[in-house]
């Protein structure tokens, strides 16, 4: 089985729900994921008071070692995301090569400074009106993809998002294993 790196950068006021869902779910996969703080903190705060410790800087990231890149969302954590001249880097460095890119809830906003949103994608209920109304698909669908880019609605959605990802990575056995052990028919 090929070693699989995610990067899921965590900037301070990251929705915990999104990003610890990821973490675990990638993990269980067998898939290597670097937790990466955007300055010199080994502790993250989330939104919601929950600190996360991560794995190194995200200056310290080899984009060429990468397969993929998942940012969790969080209003707070978005627009440092958005403003990072690093993580605006990375993710147009990675599309440029055609790398995987993913982001939940508000953080397709992210995605849509750095350039790299495609044209169907998919955010927290409101946030499109902060990104554009063209190619936002309001309807049930938790999870969208468009070319390389993987977006997804919010917290509720994060399990069916991280599945998504295995399966993109891992393929369909792998996803349909932890979908069961999971207890997740609800995801597709």
């Amino acid at each position: 089985m090929k070693n699989v790196k995610v990067l899921v950068p965590l900037a301070c006021g990251f929705e915990e729900i999104e990003a610890v869902s990821i973490i675990d779910v990638l993990r269980r996969a067998k898939i290597e994921v670097l937790v990466a703080s955007l300055d010199e903190k080994a502790f993250v705060s989330g939104a919601h008071g929950i600190t996360v410790q991560a794995d190194l800087e995200l200056i310290d990231v080899d984009v060429d070692m990468l397969d993929m890149i998942v940012l969790p969302g969080g209003w707070g954590a978005t627009k440092l995301l958005a403003g990072d001249k690093t993580i605006q880097n990375i993710l147009q460095e990675m599309d440029k090569k055609g790398k995987n890119i993913g982001a939940i809830c508000a953080a397709p906003f992210a995605l849509h400074k750095a350039g790299v949103l495609k044209k169907k994608y998919t955010c927290f209920p409101s946030i499109e009106q902060q990104i554009r109304e063209d190619g936002y698909m309001n309807d049930s669908a938790m999870v969208v993809e468009d070319e390389n880019i993987m977006t997804s609605r919010g917290p509720a959605t994060a399990l069916c998002f991280a599945l998504q990802i295995v399966k993109k990575l891992r393929g369909e056995e792998m996803f349909l294993s932890l979908k069961s052990e999971l207890l997740a028919d609800f995801c597709e």
